[in-house]
């Protein structure tokens, strides 16, 4: 067998920044373009996982999310200094999309064409805009729709899935999909902190001094996934996950971002001695 080199962390890095940009410049970019239509942005962001998921989730497990990474972490997938890492580059990307738009949005007068005076506004994540809602209304919707999403992550990356049902990016995509379908009208959908930090540096105060609940709200639901779904079905491989052996296993997609370890498996027995009846020397010829 061929052995299939390790990704660097350099490698996981640069996926996890390209997939974050790809996610929030398409999603948000959709937003910005169709004035908000629901369905176009809804399935901007589906896709935008499904297909960043299938180019480059086979490096860095796909994460683009700073919610996924940490529900990675707290599930045991990952490891704590590895997931603070990828969510420093998850946000950092976001930012860079973030500016990209609103670089866009000044080179096409888009404030004239939307007739709003801060377009990038439509595209950032508040809880009171669209429904009447206070704060806590806002952080319990997010906190269960990152919950389910992460949920819905470490289900369908089980080990015990493998070679059996729909493959994981298809899912998730659609669940994401899903979480702007409900959600798009109550706040805009974040689930992701790297989706909602990098817009609303761009879209004025009223919309930055509400981005803590777009922080807290998700990693407090990916937390409780990544307590509950080992809680309910039990972890899918060995709690310590960081014990390579000399060949390493290709990194598994999407399967919580890092790579499967090939575990040592106890040295096969020799096989028994034949005995040999002892000849009693009268007995010789």
């Amino acid at each position: 067998m061929t052995d299939v080199a390790t990704p660097t962390l350099g490698q996981k890095l640069s996926a996890e920044a390209l997939g974050t940009f790809v996610l929030v410049f398409f999603g948000c970019g959709t937003a910005l373009a169709s004035g908000g239509d629901y369905v176009a942005t809804a399935l901007a962001f589906g896709l935008t996982v499904l297909t960043m998921a299938y180019a480059v989730g086979h490096i860095s497990g796909g994460h683009f999310n700073p919610a996924v990474s940490v529900g990675a972490a707290v599930s045991g997938r990952m490891d704590w200094k590895d997931a603070g890492i990828y969510s420093a580059v998850q946000v950092v990307s976001g930012v860079g999309a973030g500016l990209v738009l609103f670089i866009l949005t000044k080179l096409y007068d888009l404030s004239d064409v939307l007739g709003v005076a801060h377009p990038m506004a439509n595209v950032s994540t508040q809880w009171d805009t669209g429904v009447s809602m206070d704060w806590l209304g806002g952080f319990l919707i997010e906190m269960i729709g990152t919950a389910t999403f992460v949920f819905i992550i470490l289900a369908v990356t089980d080990n015990r899935r493998e070679g059996s049902g729909i493959p994981a990016p298809i899912a998730i995509g659609l669940a994401l999909a899903l979480m702007h379908f409900a959600l798009i009208g109550f706040t805009g959908t974040s689930v992701n902190p790297a989706r909602s930090i990098g817009p609303a540096l761009f879209a004025g105060w009223d919309a930055l001094q509400q981005q803590w609940l777009f922080i807290l709200a998700p990693l407090a639901g990916a937390a409780l996934a990544g307590f509950g779904y080992p809680a309910i079905f039990g972890y899918d491989r060995d709690r310590n996950l960081y014990i390579p052996t000399a060949a390493a296993a290709a990194p598994q997609q999407w399967a919580g971002g890092e790579p499967e370890s090939t575990w040592d498996a106890p040295a096969a027995e020799a096989p028994p001695t034949p005995s040999v009846d002892p000849v009693d020397p009268d007995e010789r010829a």
